[in-house]
């Protein structure tokens, strides 16, 4: 088989989360395999993820160069289609920034390419068996993969739990082959989430709510729930799209990223996008009056149940406390 690559992404010389559910997913597709981390930037934090990565993928192939300072994927499209051996399989996560690179990156490397993978069942010769899930979370397909010219697949984050397994490696400058990274896109500036009554990036413990809530009147409840377990109040998109709640207390890819110890979703199904802004492998509990609702599958604790009686009870039970 060949060699299994993992693109890292980073920010202030900390690598994402998703780093270690890489190198899991990996070891799905085969425990046998070399897996390389593949990391761009440039200057002193790129070698700070360099030196992280080392101690848990077999190899780290950095990729030194000011235009790729910061994350455009176009400029790292070119950069991974120059580096990579053609028959690769490359493993990306299914964030906003994967969406933007994985597609494109497959087009160049002329390979197969399959976005927001749930599940991993194996390889049965060049086929590789894989989970994907249709209407918003509802389905699951079993989709089998021809990865004997390689493969670009972007895996939703979350779903494959760190395990603490490292392999311990080199970390080899590919830099020189990185060709021409010239993009019409560029970086202009960074402009900063608008701020809110709660910084919900810096709470340990969050109750956050969805559509399951039905109703505007409803979201006092959650207050009275969180007032009780000292925890501040986050939403789904959308509750915020229906005016509910103001823009800072959302999470998602279009919201806020949070890394708080223990995560309640109330009433909320689990798309990516919305998972996507949950970093830091927190104790989830789900409460969802539908048993399919795609939250349960990265839940530690899942209860079935309607939240517009099940947030009161719980309010009352933690009060006689």
């Amino acid at each position: 088989m060949a060699d299994i690559f993992a693109y890292i992404k980073h920010a202030d010389g900390v690598a994402e989360d998703s780093a270690l559910e890489l190198m899991v997913a990996a070891k799905k597709i085969d425990p046998a395999a070399k897996v390389m981390a593949v990391v761009t930037g440039t200057g002193a934090n790129l070698d700070k993820v360099c030196k992280e990565m080392a101690a848990v993928y077999n190899a780290v192939w950095k990729i030194d160069n000011a235009a790729l300072a910061y994350p455009n994927a176009e400029v790292v499209r070119k950069a991974l289609a120059n580096v990579l051996p053609a028959d690769g399989i490359v493993l990306l996560s299914h964030d906003t920034f994967g969406m933007d690179l994985g597609p494109g990156l497959s087009v160049k490397m002329n390979s197969t390419f399959v976005a927001d993978i749930v599940g991993i069942e194996g390889v049965d010769g060049a086929t590789l068996k894989i989970i994907r899930q249709e209407f918003s979370g509802q389905a699951s397909t079993h989709v089998t993969c021809d990865i004997s010219g390689g493969t670009v697949l972007n895996l939703r984050p979350g779903v494959f739990q760190p395990d603490g397994v490292k392999a311990g490696g080199d970390v080899v400058d590919k830099s020189g082959a990185a060709g021409d990274l010239s993009a019409k896109r560029k970086y202009l500036e960074m402009v900063a989430a608008e701020a809110g009554d709660v910084d919900i990036t810096k709470s340990e413990v969050l109750v956050s709510v969805g559509r399951g809530i039905e109703d505007q009147e409803n979201i006092e409840l959650v207050f009275d729930l969180a007032k009780a377990m000292g925890a501040d109040v986050s939403c789904s998109r959308p509750i915020v799209d229906a005016k509910w709640l103001e823009k800072a207390r959302q999470v998602g890819t279009s919201g806020q990223t949070v890394k708080p110890k223990v995560y309640m979703a109330m009433g909320i199904s689990g798309s990516f996008q919305h998972l996507g802004g949950i970093k830091g492998n927190p104790f989830i509990v789900a409460v969802n009056k539908n048993p399919k609702a795609p939250i349960f599958q990265v839940a530690d604790v899942g209860i079935e149940a309607n939240i517009l009686e099940f947030i009161p009870a719980l309010t009352e039970a933690i009060g006689n406390l």
